[in-house]
């Protein structure tokens, strides 16, 4: 069913960006653009609303008039304690009613607390997914998507992914050519390749090393030599089955895997901080060809190092150009 009236909950502690990242998507007026105009209004419990910046909004809107909305959005709040019970009772009814509800950033956690991320797939700011899943553990918590759709539940990522989200939706219901003139407005691709991960500054977890953070350090002034464990084993005065048990209580992985992720690190950095040919940079990140560091680039970051080169190279000469 086409989405034609939007609510947007302003909760207390809203962080007012995320706010407005929904109502850039649904509350603009862009029918000098012949783009569809959306029934899109900013509710409150109680009227006044303290925000996460420290000042307050007032709103019109009550939760009542929300109740019919075709979609229910809960943007980010500064804490993500349960909400209150009419929040959850409005979001399960919302839902009952064949509706759709849809986060932005944090605000799943209060979808979570209505119960209606359980066995569902999802997702939430990078920083905050373990969080939601150790909290609701029947919710299936990617956090390497830009946005889910599951359903009539709806979930998104950092602030920048609600924008994507907006323009998925858009783009369902009204197809293509509208949902690009409304990323023209914005000033945005009208689609993000890859995910989440791209914009992770570590792209494993890291765990304190005790016995190994001497080697470890060394390792990593050295991943373009070639490592086994084996040779890792020896240096750290190891059986290999010692030195393995050892490596993965320590850093939560195996040596394999810990040099592959510190690889593509590296490659990041230098993909971002240079111009390097991209063999250059796999043989310099212990890759060895451009072919391998596509692969395991692709699979562990979301998108090729080409993609990932043209959105985050800092270019000096085109900054100045700029000013």
């Amino acid at each position: 069913m086409p989405i034609r009236s939007v609510a947007i909950l302003a909760l207390p502690g809203v962080q007012p960006f995320e706010l407005g990242v929904a109502w850039e998507g649904f509350g603009i007026d862009r029918t000098d653009d012949g783009v569809p105009a959306y029934d899109c209004i900013v509710a409150s419990e109680a009227g006044r609303v303290e925000t996460a910046a420290g000042y307050s909004i007032d709103t019109p809107y009550r939760f009542g008039d929300a109740a019919s909305a075709d979609l229910v959005v809960v943007p980010a709040q500064l804490e993500r304690d349960c909400p209150s019970m009419a929040v959850i009772e409005l979001l399960q009814a919302t839902v009952a009613r064949g509706a759709r509800v849809m986060s932005v950033c944090s605000g799943a956690f209060a979808i979570g607390a209505a119960g209606l991320l359980d066995g569902r797939d999802c997702t939430t700011h990078w920083r905050y997914a373990a969080e939601l899943a150790a909290k609701f553990p029947l919710a299936r918590v990617n956090p390497d998507v830009l946005f889910v759709c599951d359903g009539p539940v709806l979930t998104s990522a950092g602030t920048a992914s609600g924008l994507d989200l907006c323009l998925h939706l858009i783009r369902q219901d009204h197809g293509e050519e509208i949902a690009r003139r409304v990323a023209r407005r914005m000033v945005m691709p009208p689609h993000r390749d890859g995910g989440q991960a791209q914009y992770v500054d570590a792209p494993i977890r890291v765990h304190a090393a005790d016995t190994l953070a001497g080697l470890l350090d060394e390792i990593g002034a050295e991943l373009s030599d070639e490592h086994t464990i084996e040779s890792l084993a020896t240096r750290a005065s190891m059986s290999p089955r010692t030195f393995a048990r050892r490596f993965r209580a320590e850093t939560g992985t195996t040596p394999h895997l810990w040099l592959t992720h510190q690889r593509v690190l590296l490659a990041r950095r230098m993909l971002e901080e240079g111009d390097d040919p991209i063999d250059t940079v796999a043989d310099r990140c212990g890759f060895g060809t451009g072919a391998m560091l596509r692969h395991h680039f692709a699979r562990i970051v979301g998108v090729s190092p080409a993609a990932y080169r043209r959105t985050f190279r800092c270019d000096p000469n085109r900054l100045a150009g700029a000013l």
